[in-house]
């Protein structure tokens, strides 16, 4: 789950709460048991023939940075919303021993760097709690904090993404190997290879080969690695985990089961809707991540900064993120504004019907944001990406005319968008891809894109399902209980909203909490069953 991206993390809290008081069973039950039976060929390492000492630990036996008791899981009254979501995990059968790695992998232009990561090994006396267990290994959503650490558990509010994946995964009797991503956590890249599909990948693969060599670990020395592998993570972890699965099938390595959450998938036809009108939420940031990371990777995005970015962000705009500064002191400073990607005036009078764009009418509000004054983006680079798109048009967005990215991009941007759109291959793993239809975040277009593309390509080759956490239950719905409990929570915060003074029905609440608030658990808990059936 995204530490930085949900929009009202405190207004949440409150919900899930209200969410638990009131379906007290369904929060509490242990759900699937996770002792599957895959049959993973056990391996790792890194992609093709290289031989380089990517994957290589710079400590072994790595610090352990802390134990967690299985109680102490659920012990943190200070925060409403963690213990919510903790109970919905279940009840902890396993104490944790939670290692900090660092090890060896490659920046976006495949210069030599640094990483580092967690590795969670349970242990304790149940059965599934030590011998051979099954490695989770789990990429996480966008953070701007440059410190970012998955292994820094002191206050679960300061990580919850940290604390889900203890209490979904390793006190259920799962190693958890989690990497930090290059250009966080004391790593020497000086930028972070955001949605790079290929460096992700590999910086994924370089963590789990460093986890391998490290157990068993000193501090768990009976628990082990078993043959099962799993890969999932949420939102911009759920793209990583979709280019890893990929890169692992890609050279021969047996993946259990996968499940992608909420990722940016279709980056070529998402990018396109965004330029479009239909700005997402935290749009500023991410476009700016995005541009960072190709510039830096491929070069040629633009000559200068100015080419893209408005005069008065475009200096040292390259090096604002991963950032020391968070987020509200940025806007605050000038840096970066919070909701105005693109001008309010349009690039051109037949863009008028799209500065912002009007459908769907249920996130019109969320597209008016991203217009304003004083736009991040220069009006002649909108106007530059739009004359593209309507040449180079996405195969998927806007008219489903084919499954397939944009053909032949002219321009850089795109050029690079497509080049890490993940519409390149079909799964030979059983991958099940989970989210809400009604992400204001990360649009549901891009799982949508994907299912046409799985199916069009191979649908014999291609064991996938898809589960709208947000639709309607069907007869025989092995997810009906999530799915119900997913409604109830909707439900709830409107109402919480509306007692709380709400003139709009808690609509707006419904949209400020969805991506991370909302989808993130119920998703967790979908990815844990579905590896149980695995």
């Amino acid at each position: 789950m995204p530490n930085r991206e949900n929009f009202a993390l405190r207004r949440s809290r409150l919900l899930l709460v209200v969410v638990c008081a009131a379906a007290a069973t369904a929060c509490n039950s242990g759900g699937s048991s996770p002792d599957g039976s895959g049959s993973g060929d056990g391996t790792g390492g890194g992609t093709g023939g290289n031989t380089s000492p990517r994957g290589d630990l710079l400590q072994n036996p790595p610090a352990l940075v802390t134990t967690l008791a299985a109680g102490s899981l659920l012990a943190d009254p200070g925060d409403p919303l963690q213990q919510a979501l903790l109970l919905q995990a279940g009840s902890p059968a396993c104490d944790i021993k939670v290692h900090r790695i660092e090890y060896k992998t490659v920046g976006g232009a495949g210069e030599a760097t640094t990483a580092s990561g967690a590795l969670m090994v349970p242990t304790g006396t149940a059965a599934k709690c030590s011998g051979a267990r099954p490695i989770v290994l789990y990429a996480h959503g966008t953070s701007t904090d440059k410190s970012f650490d998955l292994t820094d558990l002191q206050s679960s509010g300061d990580n919850p993404e940290g604390f889900f994946l203890a209490a979904f995964f390793a006190a259920q009797g799962y190693i958890v190997v989690a990497p930090n991503y290059a250009g966080y956590a004391g790593s020497q890249l000086p930028y972070h290879p955001y949605l790079n599909a290929e460096q992700q990948s590999n910086d994924m693969i370089d963590a789990l080969r460093a986890a391998r060599t490290a157990l068993p670990t000193a501090d768990a020395p009976n628990t082990a690695e078993s043959d099962q592998l799993y890969v999932t993570g949420y939102s911009q972890g759920g793209y990583v985990a979709m280019a890893t699965q990929r890169a692992l099938e890609a050279a021969g390595k047996r993946v259990d089961a996968v499940v992608p959450m909420s990722g940016p998938y279709a980056l070529a036809a998402f990018g396109d809707a965004v330029f479009a009108g239909r700005v997402n939420g935290g749009a500023t940031v991410f476009t700016t991540m995005l541009l960072t990371s190709l510039q830096r990777s491929y070069g040629g995005i633009y000559s200068t900064t100015t080419d893209v970015y408005s005069d008065q962000y475009a200096s040292g705009i390259e090096s604002l993120f991963p950032s020391t500064v968070n987020r509200s002191q940025l806007y605050a400073n000038g840096a970066l504004p919070q909701d105005a990607l693109f001008s309010s005036i349009p690039p051109a009078p037949e863009y008028a019907d799209i500065t912002p764009a009007t459908t769907p009418a249920a996130l019109t509000r969320l597209f008016e944001r991203g217009f304003g004054d004083a736009p991040l983006i220069r009006n002649s680079y909108r106007l530059s990406y739009l004359q593209d798109l309507a040449a180079n048009p996405d195969g998927y967005w806007p008219n489903k005319t084919t499954s397939e990215p944009p053909v032949s991009p002219a321009l850089e941007f795109r050029k690079a968008l497509k080049r890490n759109d993940l519409r390149t291959f079909s799964p030979t793993t059983p991958t099940l891809l989970c989210g809400g239809h009604e992400d204001p975040v990360v649009y549901w277009l891009n799982t949508e894109a994907m299912q046409s593309y799985w199916t069009a390509k191979a649908p014999a080759a291609a064991p996938f399902s898809v589960l709208d956490v947000d639709a309607a239950t069907t007869s025989n719905d092995s997810y009906e209980s999530i799915k119900r409990r997913f409604a109830v929570a909707k439900d709830i915060l409107r109402a919480t909203a509306v007692v709380q003074g709400a003139s709009d029905g808690g609509d707006e609440a419904v949209l400020e909490a969805y991506h991370a608030g909302l989808v993130a658990p119920f998703c967790m808990e979908a990815a844990r069953a579905f590896f149980a059936q695995h």
